[in-house]
């Protein structure tokens, strides 16, 4: 079976009958009917189905982007062996095939790379997805795209010279090479080392009881689901990957095991003289976020590419894009209103346009790419290669960049251990106010009071028909404008933006999700995002989308945190570096995040995905064996 996604695409029915010489025991089913999409390459047939299992999964983004990389680089091992100049990352061997001719672009080469990376792939998947949440459907698609795809999947021998053994070769050492890579596998991905430093925040209790406002908070919610809606037996969050740091990478170097591999520097702490007052406005930033999602507010904005976009790395100076650089003709204006956007780049960007963490979001907007240059493939924008060329080097280049994205931004996640802003505003609200020492409720380490935002509520503004009048029991306290929460039924209400307490705010996600369970600093959005937006840019030669413009569409009411949006938004972006902003700005108005944690991911992500790729090209030109 190959997986849902698959169901639009049109199949291609051929037979395959089994001809790998006289020698070489065949696992090829003969006088098979194989069905296949007609247009994808074996690469990204295994490579749908992986982000198939993935939505079946707990989100893991660590998790998942390592089973990304193995399974992109066994299946380019198995490529590479049959390209004289190419080199295997774990698995380096020269292969030849009767009647491949002498440049290997023959059909034969083809069936020989098809079948062997089929059993590398499913000798990664099936193990690595065996004890997953999803297990009996993931694990059954994988054995019915064997089925479906004429291999016989009982054959597990890694002996001799054929194909299938090839195959399961190469996932045999994949497997074990990497079992102690630092991720501990063997014992369910955990770390039993880590103890968080603050106790719980109860979510449905106003306010928090902090030991250290800069550190990690868990969350404890009545009710807990994941992402992408999968219910979990916990009720206190536990903290996905904090050893991930020193998981071994692809490109970039062997991090240390006190420091992480790619240091952002520390963050703005509470307290801390230097950066005191960045830490207060950075959880006031949010708060005027959060305060936009109103759907019944009249505001509007451009976002298309002439007004958003086109930022230097690392900062949200958007410039915007003067013209299509393909049609040389200005961008046209895309207004929205503004409430829709933000709530719509908060659930877009949240867990990938299907569940698939952001590491496989990555990959759907890849493929999305590849779909989008309808056949015309060159790498790096010059050398024209056939799909499957093309998919297996996309794949080692993007997924070994999300893997080191994995193991730099959950290597500062597990070092700084930084807050998130649902503790730091609740934190500081419940203290009080930081702005005036004469002014009732002062407290050095207060929000920051902001007219019209954040206030202190007196007896006068919370008179009847003030703007306070619901808050008239709590004079004394600070109220913050904001989004009140997911509504009873949010198919067709919506919460709405207005003053609360600031010890009851929450950020603008599912009452069962709020916030996810790891560290904020630095942002794994963020920092997955650049990294795929560098590989991209390399990989086609253009930081444009094909066309110079790069759509996606969400339809009107689509929403699942509350009802909307009204109409349908198509986003846009010029370059694979504006995509990867806004899915970091995103975490803003979803209130997941802090500017550090946003834009100092942008950062290490750049290092990543351009560390991958040079790394990927000298595999892929064999120069990598100059360094060994």
């Amino acid at each position: 079976m190959v997986g849902p996604i698959l169901a639009f695409v049109f199949f291609l029915t051929v037979v395959v009958v089994a001809d790998q010489g006289d020698d070489a025991p065949s696992a090829v089913l003969e006088d098979c009917e194989r069905d296949i999409p007609a247009d994808w390459s074996m690469a990204r047939i295994w490579n749908e189905e992986l982000l198939e299992a993935v939505r079946l999964d707990v989100p893991s983004p660590t998790v998942h982007a390592r089973n990304l990389f193995h399974t992109s680089a066994a299946m380019w091992d198995a490529w590479a062996a049959y390209d004289p100049a190419a080199t295997g990352v774990f698995v380096d061997e020269d292969r030849t095939v009767e009647g491949g001719g002498e440049d290997g672009d023959t059909a034969a080469v083809t069936a020989a790379r098809e079948e062997a990376m089929s059993f590398a792939a499913f000798g990664i998947l099936v193990p690595r997805y065996l004890l997953s949440a999803g297990a009996e459907e993931s694990v059954t698609g994988f054995e019915e795209l064997m089925d479906d795809l004429c291999y016989d999947r009982t054959f597990t021998s890694t002996e001799g010279d054929s194909l299938a053994a090839l195959g399961n070769r190469i996932a045999e050492t994949i497997l074990a090479e990497t079992i102690d890579d630092g991720s501990n596998e063997a014992d369910g991905y955990a770390d039993e080392t880590y103890t968080p430093v603050n106790p719980p925040l109860v979510v449905a209790l106003p306010g928090t009881e902090m030991v250290d406002p800069n550190r990690w908070q868990p969350l404890e919610l009545e009710v807990m689901v994941a992402q992408n809606g999968m219910p979990l037996d916990e009720t206190v969050q536990t903290f996905v990957g904090p050893h991930w740091g020193v998981v071994t990478p692809f490109a970039v170097d062997t991090p240390a095991a006190d420091r992480p591999a790619l240091d952002p520097g520390p963050p703005p702490y509470l307290g801390d003289p230097a950066t005191d007052q960045a830490f207060k406005d950075a959880a006031v930033e949010v708060i005027e976020y959060s305060a936009l999602l109103d759907p019944g507010g009249t505001e509007t904005v451009d976002i298309g590419p002439a007004s958003t976009g086109n930022a230097p790395l690392g900062t949200y100076d958007d410039r915007g894009h003067a013209e299509n650089p393909v049609t040389g003709e200005p961008y046209a204006p895309n207004e929205v209103a503004l409430g829709d956007y933000g709530r719509v780049v908060a659930e877009f960007w949240a867990d990938g346009p299907s569940s698939e963490t952001p590491p496989g979001h990555w990959n759907t907007m890849a493929n999305a790419v590849t779909d989008a240059l309808d056949g015309d493939l060159r790498l790096r924008g010059e050398e024209a290669v056939d799909p499957l060329e093309w998919d297996v080097k996309l794949y080692l280049a993007l997924n070994g960049g999300m893997h080191d994205a994995a193991v730099a931004a959950w290597g500062s996640k597990g070092f700084y251990d930084y807050t998130r802003p649902i503790s730091m505003i609740r934190y500081m609200g419940g203290l009080g106010q930081s702005s005036d020492p004469d002014g009732p409720a002062y407290h050095p380490e207060g929000l920051p009071l902001e007219p019209d935002l954040v206030e202190v509520i007196t007896d006068e503004s919370s008179a009847p028909g003030q703007r306070h009048e619901k808050l008239a029991a709590h004079v004394g306290e600070v109220a913050v404008v904001s989004w009140l929460g997911t509504p009873d039924m949010p198919d067709v209400e919506v919460g709405g933006v207005g003053w609360l307490l600031a010890v009851d705010w929450v950020p603008y996600q599912l009452s069962t999700f709020v916030t996810p369970a790891f560290a904020g600093y630095v942002s794994g959005h963020s920092t997955f995002s650049r990294t795929g937006a560098e590989v991209l840019t390399a990989m086609t030669g253009s930081e444009y989308f094909p066309g110079g413009l790069g759509e996606w569409t969400i339809p009107a009411g689509s929403l699942e945190f509350e009802a909307g949006p009204d109409e349908d938004i198509t986003l846009q972006w010029a370059t694979y570096a504006d995509a990867a902003d806004e899915a970091g700005i995103s975490r803003l108005y979803g209130g997941i995040h802090v500017w550090a944690d946003d834009l100092r991911g942008r950062v290490v992500g750049a290092e990543t995905g351009r560390g991958a790729w040079e790394l990927a090209r000298r595999y892929f030109d064999g120069s990598i064996d100059d360094e060994r």
